[in-house]
């Protein structure tokens, strides 16, 4: 072994033991270091003084390796709340969100969205202002709700001049020339009367002026922008399809970059058609610059602004439609809003059922890792969604606190609104209770997370794009299987996959790879072990490392859960988990209708989240039948202390057994949710 080969292995091999992560900035800075030793030990030194140095060069890596909390701001402690702003009620805009707890306040001041502001902002310029300035008085931190492409006029079938009238070659079209325009009804926002249109983002005059917008907003001192829906308009009635925009600007923006005519030479929504493939990414493309430019423009005047768009669409087809794509997105935003509905089900908690919790824990656990880049890149991910509107069945706060559980377990942040407005909760008491909670524990959720000895399951967004329907069945089931038989997982993405750290690494469905994917998985395939599922776009050799499932566990096994949830048992998928290698270092013991997740925290902790989803009835029961005998077992450990956390409780001390080769810790009854931690 070479002296400049040997100190990588040494420090990989020698840290992944400790239950650390060795990524490639941290080889090679320990490198140097380790080369030395081997030098030293080659002429002679002692064995004890090399065992010290060793030690020494590890509890390096080992800080090296945890993720820095110290680079977390507000925006990863948000306890969000939304207010409209009407100018002048700044003040008690301000006292009303401290009285509820809200760290984080959404104010509704829409300027490029509403035509008349558009023109000309400059009363709710000084609104914003005023806000800004009575949040930082508080020490609180204030963002404010502009439109994407959406713009409307008010009163558009009464006055002379509105954006469509004005500028009809700004807007969006179907292929056929009929622009994107729609009135009162179309959706519940629009108002009688209203004029309604979305626009181009190819649009020249408009694009520059809505810029402008942007760079006078981030002057007010505002401490966020928050886009809502940008996007390519397929989602009213009659446009689902349409695969928009076929304006002149955008026609001849594709033209350009790919020498193709959107019109005539594109197979509209045929997946197989190289073409529309292409139509697929430029659109993806499109609202990722638009995004990157608002970025650009308004951290030009306030370098320490935020920009948060609110996507609706998660990680399955409808994400391609509308060209926002949240993984390419988290790569240009500072953090994510997420309406997320996951595909199916009932999108208010009040009516999900075990099914629609554990896809939406899939969907959530994805977006943090979306949220995840190279080097410990950690952006925050909030969610807005829905807990109750008006069931006269379930009790709203069950529902709000169910909501609440299932989004922090996975590292969320949880936003309150009631039915399908952002402003208002549904009951303001239990979001104090709620929120004062996560506040008075907000580290134990909030601090980085990272991984200790994970099974990998990889997401493939270009085999989602083309290919939604079985790569999301396949990558959905193989996850949800995971969390039922408790065994730590990591998502791995094309931004992650060279850092990726795992025995194991699954790969469900993928079905297109490019060459760097492909070089990191044979780099990998040399000292860990692929589980291919399914399709097979690797174009790896055979040998003891790569597993071919000829089948698809995960797919599979999402139909059973279709069929039958609560009766499905992820021991029918026994040739997945034989195929598994690692995920031992801590073991847990629990039901299947409990969903778990494991990780290590900036804090040094070892951390176990369980969402409890037992007994849950969509629509009829929102209370958990109680988990009792949970066991979290930690190889390797014979010494420390265990403590639990319920959701809304208290921290309690739990006493571990040894058993074997480590302790086992048996848990407290588990009602809604609960965290274990351990301390060395």
């Amino acid at each position: 072994m070479s002296l400049v080969r040997a100190p990588k292995l040494i420090a990989r091999r020698f840290f992944l033991k400790a239950g650390g992560a060795v990524t490639p900035a941290i080889e090679r800075g320990v490198k140097p270091l380790l080369a030395r030793i081997l030098y030293i030990q080659g002429a002679g030194l002692k064995r004890k003084t090399l065992l010290a140095m060793f030690f020494l060069v590890w509890f390096a890596v080992g800080l090296a390796a945890a993720p820095d909390s110290a680079k977390q701001d507000w925006s990863n402690y948000v306890r969000i709340g939304a207010y409209g702003l009407k100018g002048g009620d700044a003040v008690e805009i301000v006292r009303r969100a401290k009285e509820s707890g809200v760290f984080g306040i959404e104010v509704d001041n829409d300027i490029p969205g509403r035509y008349e502001s558009f023109v000309d902002p400059t009363a709710k310029l000084k609104a914003i202002h005023d806000v800004a300035e009575e949040a930082h008085k508080a020490g609180n931190y204030a963002f404010v709700y502009i439109a994407g492409t959406e713009c409307i006029t008010a009163h558009g079938d009464q006055v002379p001049h509105t954006l469509a009238k004005d500028h009809p070659d700004w807007l969006q079209r179907k292929i056929t020339g009929e622009p994107a325009i729609f009135g009162g009804g179309t959706a519940f926002w629009i108002r009688k009367g209203d004029e309604d249109v979305w626009v181009s983002p190819y649009a020249p005059e408009w694009r520059k002026q809505y810029m402008e917008r942007v760079r006078q907003i981030a002057g007010t001192g505002i401490d966020g922008i928050y886009i809502d829906i940008p996007y390519w308009m397929t989602h009213f009635e009659g446009w689902e399809d349409t695969w928009a925009s076929f304006d002149d600007y955008t026609v001849a923006a594709f033209k350009k970059q790919t020498g193709l005519d959107a019109k005539h030479d594109v197979k509209i929504g045929d997946f197989s058609d190289p073409a529309f493939r292409q139509w697929v990414t430029f659109r993806i493309q499109t609202f990722t610059d638009f995004l990157d430019e608002i970025s650009h423009k308004a951290k030009a005047v306030n370098p320490k602004i935020k920009i948060i768009p609110e996507i609706y669409p998660g990680i399955e087809e409808e994400a391609v439609r509308v060209g926002a794509d949240v993984y390419s997105l988290y790569a240009v935003t500072d953090a994510i809003a997420h309406e997320y509905e996951f595909g199916s089900g009932d999108h208010m908690a009040s009516g999900r059922k075990p099914v629609d919790w554990f896809n939406y824990q899939v969907g959530m656990h994805t977006f943090r890792a979306f949220a995840q880049g190279p080097n410990g890149q950690d952006k925050p991910t909030w969610i807005l969604n829905y807990s109750w509107d008006g069931d006269k069945v379930v009790d709203k706060r069950e529902a709000m606190m169910n909501l609440a559980m299932s989004q922090i377990m996975d590292g969320a942040n949880f936003w309150d609104a009631p039915g399908h407005s952002m402003a208002g909760s549904n009951d303001l008491a239990t979001r104090k209770k709620i929120f004062s909670w996560i506040q008075a524990h907000e580290k134990t959720f909030y601090l980085p997370r990272s991984p200790i000895d994970p099974i990998g399951v990889y997401f493939s967004p270009e085999t989602r794009n083309f290919y939604a329907k079985d790569f999301i069945a396949s990558y959905r089931g193989i996850l949800i299987l995971l969390m039922q038989k408790h065994l730590e997982f990591q998502i791995v993405t094309p931004r992650t996959l060279e850092e990726f750290q795992g025995k194991t690494l699954v790969l469900p469905d993928v079905r297109l790879l490019n060459d760097s994917e492909k070089a990191a998985l044979q780099a990998f395939a040399a000292h860990g072990r692929v589980v291919i599922s399914g399709a097979d776009a690797t174009g790896l050799a055979s040998s003891p490392n790569v597993v071919r499932l000829p089948d698809s566990p995960g797919k599979a096994y999402g139909a059973m859960m279709d069929k039958d949830f609560e009766r499905a048992s992820p021991d029918a998928e026994q040739s997945l988990f034989d195929s598994l290698q690692g995920s031992n270092a801590v073991q847990i013991k629990a039901g299947t209708l409990v969903a778990t997740s494991i990780a290590r925290t900036s804090d040094g902790h070892i951390n176990c989240y369980f969402a409890n989803f037992t007994g849950l009835r969509g629509g009829a029961n929102p209370v958990q039948t109680p988990q009792e005998g949970v066991e979290v077992s930690l190889k390797g450990k014979s010494a420390g202390k265990g403590f639990f956390l319920p959701f809304m409780g208290e921290v309690q001390t739990v006493k571990g057994v040894k058993q074997g080769d480590g302790v086992t810790f048996t848990l407290p009854a588990i009602s809604k949710g609960a965290v274990f931690w351990y301390e060395d």
